[in-house]
């Protein structure tokens, strides 16, 4: 296969984006109880992406015109620009809770277009359902449950 220099660079600029620092403020959360149970669920989050973006990384069918197209359809902005790949995230509520498992949930949709396009078999009576549990069997069941279900 060709390298694809459009994918690595998305995929850098993917890495730098969930390795950014959340950014909470303490004073946000009642007591110290609160704000690390957030900080817990921040850094599950942001292994999930990590485990997902390497899996993206990995399957050389996805191709970075793929990740464009997929990102054009989700809050999460990837733009090719003169200096390089722009990463951005359109907040919905709370951007440090959200913005490492949109990352996730974007590769998820990459994967799942990818095995549904490429390794189903032909004769399969329900596909979503085949393809929910080949993502358990990969990833477990708490990857699976949040981004595959």
């Amino acid at each position: 296969m060709q390298p694809d220099p459009l994918k690595d660079s998305i995929i850098a600029a993917l890495h730098a984006f969930i390795r950014q620092r959340p950014g909470l403020e303490y004073v946000n959360y009642g007591d110290a109880a609160a704000y690390r149970s957030e900080m817990r669920s921040i850094t599950r989050d942001l292994n999930h992406a990590r485990q997902l973006l390497r899996q993206v990384e990995l399957s050389f069918g996805i191709t970075g015109r793929d990740m464009l197209r997929t990102a054009a359809h989700s809050r999460l902005t990837i733009r090719e620009t003169d200096s390089g790949i722009e990463v951005d995230y359109i907040t919905g509520q709370y951007f440090p809770t959200e913005y490492r498992r949109a990352v996730a949930k974007f590769c998820a949709e990459l994967l799942w277009a990818y095995r549904r396009d490429h390794a189903m078999k032909d004769g399969i009576a329900n596909k979503g359902e085949w393809l929910r549990h080949s993502f358990r069997r990969e990833y477990g069941r708490a990857i699976a449950n949040r981004y595959f279900s």
